[in-house]
């Protein structure tokens, strides 16, 4: 037997917390939650297809730490889909990757600062 090892490809690390937030494209938009999330996009699971390439935008409120109290930061950002997988033919269900294409800095190093808190 040959032993495969997987390496990761992705730049960024990313955590598989659940988010939830609004997905907005040309066709409507979706409500949904993430299924793992990075600096640089994020995979979640929608009730519709999405072609790929499509522009996006996506909206929700990160999970933070201010001074130890909780609190939240609105993160709204445009994407590109550059996946959709068909999870289940009998209730459309599809699986999307979607690049963050235009993010703020600041927003992308508080995902980070999220992601890497995740980890910790």
């Amino acid at each position: 037997m040959m032993n495969r090892s997987f390496t990761e490809k992705r730049k960024a690390p990313r955590t598989e917390n659940k988010i939830p937030f609004k997905l907005s494209h040309e066709d409507g938009d979706i409500i949904s939650e993430t299924v793992n999330i990075s600096r640089s996009g994020v995979s979640c699971r929608v009730n519709k297809f999405i072609e790929p390439m499509m522009k996006v935008k996506v909206n929700f409120l990160l999970p933070v730490k201010n001074n130890e109290k909780n609190s939240s930061k609105r993160i709204s950002c445009h994407g590109i889909v550059v996946r959709t997988e068909l999870v289940s033919t009998e209730r459309d269900f599809y699986n999307i990757a979607i690049f963050f294409s235009e993010i703020s800095s600041k927003d992308a190093e508080k995902i980070d600062d999220y992601v890497r808190a995740c980890k910790a």
